[in-house]
């Protein structure tokens, strides 16, 4: 297997562009996963008798098969970019919402009862002192989700999407292994440097960690 690299120089704007939307299409599913997961990892928190339910919701979401969520979402909204997002966004939410449920779990109580006892009102607790101290758990659960979502993108070739995903598709119909390789190679490398820009991102925002140490 041999590599044209005068089809790589030929194509450097394109594969510019497929990268660009990959990273996009990932970045945003992992976006709207946060959102819907940390409102309901606080309600599987606090109300008890709904966490197996939530989590259990997240695991069967996450056991469908990637493409059969593409093609059910084909009426609702289209060969469209939207399509791609909901269908990866599904799939982070078993990590985002585990996650995140087990880092509040992991605040100690005494920290709650002392944050209580100084007239600290349920919500600012929550945002200044319980999800300050959750992030290292969260973030692990992010850097897990970007790596998922940089990986799966490339199965929405199959309904017009799939950023670079769209080379191993052109690449096994023509038997031209080229663009595959280049697909792989960029894949692993958005993979790789997203999940040092978070670890940069964590380092940066848990100060009292580096303190500690």
């Amino acid at each position: 297997m041999t590599i044209d690299w005068s089809w790589i120089g030929d194509h450097t704007d394109d594969l510019t562009t497929l990268t660009v939307s990959h990273l996009q299409a990932a970045l945003s599913a992992v976006f709207f996963g946060l959102l819907i997961s940390l409102p309901l990892a606080v309600v599987a928190h606090r109300v008890r008798p709904l966490r197996g339910f939530l989590l259990g919701v997240s695991n069967i979401l996450f056991t469908i098969p990637s493409i059969a969520i593409f093609v059910l979402l084909l009426p609702i909204s289209g060969l469209t970019r939207t399509t791609t997002v909901i269908g990866l966004t599904v799939y982070t939410l078993v990590v985002l919402l585990r996650n995140t449920v087990e880092g509040l779990d992991s605040v100690p109580a005494k920290t709650k009862e002392a944050a209580k006892a100084m007239g600290t009102r349920p919500l600012r607790t929550l945002l200044t002192v319980e999800f300050p101290l959750a992030l290292p758990v969260i973030m692990a659960g992010v850097r897990i989700a970007t790596v998922m979502s940089i990986s799966l993108v490339s199965v929405a070739t199959y309904i017009g999407d799939g950023g670079l995903g769209q080379l191993f598709t052109d690449g096994f119909q023509r038997d031209f292994p080229t663009p595959v390789i280049a697909g792989v190679v960029l894949t692993i490398l958005l993979a790789v440097v997203a999940d040092a820009a978070l670890v940069a991102l964590q380092y940066v925002l848990t100060p009292w960690k580096r303190r500690r140490a």
